[in-house]
């Protein structure tokens, strides 16, 4: 049965980020009062906040998109921040909605949850099916435990929560820092600087060899949100373009947008991560999904979109 969200106030946890701006922009065409509150006025990490404000505002769902999130070596370095700050963000929403008798809500994990050498495609059921990659299993154990979380409440107290977890996404209001950014946004801008400066060679890590699956947010949040409609089951569901591509050839893709000539250089003494990570979106095809935009546009628009906040000094750096 399709959950309408006319007339509903919906949370958008994590509004401000780049999943919950495309998030915004989706739920704006819904018919639905979308309520949001600043980080400043809402430590999502405190429970005793948490229950105040989902008391105090009634929510008639909620998305979890806030999240501490970051690269390889953001999450290498900082493990019991990615860690601890994920986990009380979802134990302290999902605990709320449950005293509170929220109707709906959706956990926004992410495709690292799943085995570092997985079978390709990977599929929902895999999820604790063999250890993890090294350098971000701390925010994995945290996504993880909010599924199970989810997963819990449904089966203990008959709550209709559950988890999507989306493939690498990129998009505008994302991180553009080179070292602790997700790779594309971290890519556009090496690049921008390095053409800036008319660097002759630009270093990045590892062999390049590793294939990723990438879905720009827009997509991903039409997803969700017909996720949010439209799926309710104990498993996450998978949110994934169905492609992937090399860093090599994904590198080589954003210089040409970019419009570096310079050399590109991989430092194979640093870690290339998962070898291969592309999530089987099957079950949300089958529902009626699919996703509209192709790499290369998607990137060329965010490019776009890089060059005007970045001189007027408004990229999240």
């Amino acid at each position: 049965m399709v959950y309408s969200l006319s007339g509903k106030r919906i949370w958008l946890a994590g509004h401000n980020g780049m999943v919950g701006q495309a998030l915004s922009r989706v739920l704006s065409n819904e018919n639905c009062e979308i309520i949001t509150c600043p980080k400043e006025k809402l430590d999502l990490r405190r429970q005793e906040e948490v229950e105040s404000w989902v008391l105090n505002n009634k929510p008639h769902a909620i998305i979890i998109s806030a999240a501490k999130v970051g690269g390889i070596k953001a999450n290498d370095n900082q493990p019991a921040q990615f860690l601890y700050d994920n986990l009380m963000i979802e134990s302290n929403i999902i605990n709320s909605a449950k005293l509170n008798k929220v109707e709906k809500l959706m956990m926004l994990g992410s495709s690292c949850i799943y085995p570092k050498y997985a079978a390709q495609p990977i599929s929902e059921p895999d999820m604790l099916g063999g250890p993890l990659e090294a350098t971000n299993q701390w925010y994995a154990i945290a996504k993880i435990s909010g599924v199970m979380l989810c997963d819990a409440y449904r089966k203990e107290y008959g709550n209709d929560f559950i988890s999507v977890m989306p493939t690498n996404l990129y998009g505008p209001g994302d991180l553009f820092n080179e070292e602790n950014s997700h790779v594309i946004p971290a890519l556009i801008m090496k690049f921008h600087k390095a053409k800036e400066k008319n660097a002759q060679r630009v270093i990045l890590w590892g062999s390049g060899k590793p294939r990723r699956e990438f879905l720009h947010s827009d997509d991903a949040a039409e997803g969700m949100v017909y996720a949010l409609k439209n799926y309710s089951d104990y498993q996450p569901i998978n949110i994934g373009s169905g492609k992937d591509i090399t860093i090599n050839h994904l590198a080589k893709i954003i210089s040409d947008i970019v419009e570096y000539k310079g050399e590109i250089f991989f430092d194979k003494s640093m870690p290339d991560g998962t070898p291969r990570k592309l999530i089987n979106s099957e079950k949300i095809s089958e529902l009626g999904w699919k996703p509209k935009i192709n790499l290369r546009d998607g990137i060329n628009r965010l490019y776009d979109w890089f060059k005007s906040e970045y001189s007027l000094g408004r990229v999240r750096i």
